[in-house]
C-alpha cells in the first residue's frame, strides 16, 4: 500500500470559457500577495477589456472552489475582493 497523498487539485466544469480560465488562473496565481483586484488591471495583464473581465466574473465565482470572489467596490471600476 502507498502513504503517498495526493495534493488536492481543484478542478472546474468543462463549461469555462477560454477567458473565464484565464482569468480565473490569474487570480489563483496572485491571491496570495492581493486581495482587491479592479477590473481593468486584471483586463490590462490578460489583453481583454474591463468589460469583458465584468461580464466573465460570475462564472468564474461560481467554478472556482478555491478562491471566493465578492464584488466589493465601483468607485472608478468594479473592483473584486478574492480571497483563498
Amino acid at each position: 500500500m502507498s502513504t503517498a497523498r495526493a495534493e488536492p487539485v481543484a478542478v472546474e466544469p468543462a463549461g469555462l470559457s477560454e477567458k473565464q480560465t484565464r482569468i480565473l488562473e490569474y487570480l489563483r496565481a496572485n491571491a496570495d500577495d492581493r486581495t482587491y483586484f479592479k477590473s481593468r488591471l486584471i483586463a490590462d495583464e490578460l489583453g481583454l477589456s474591463a468589460k469583458e473581465v465584468g461580464a466573465n466574473m460570475g462564472a468564474v465565482a461560481d467554478a472556482a472552489a478555491d478562491v471566493d470572489v465578492e464584488k466589493w467596490g465601483y468607485s472608478s471600476g468594479t473592483t473584486w475582493m478574492v480571497t483563498t
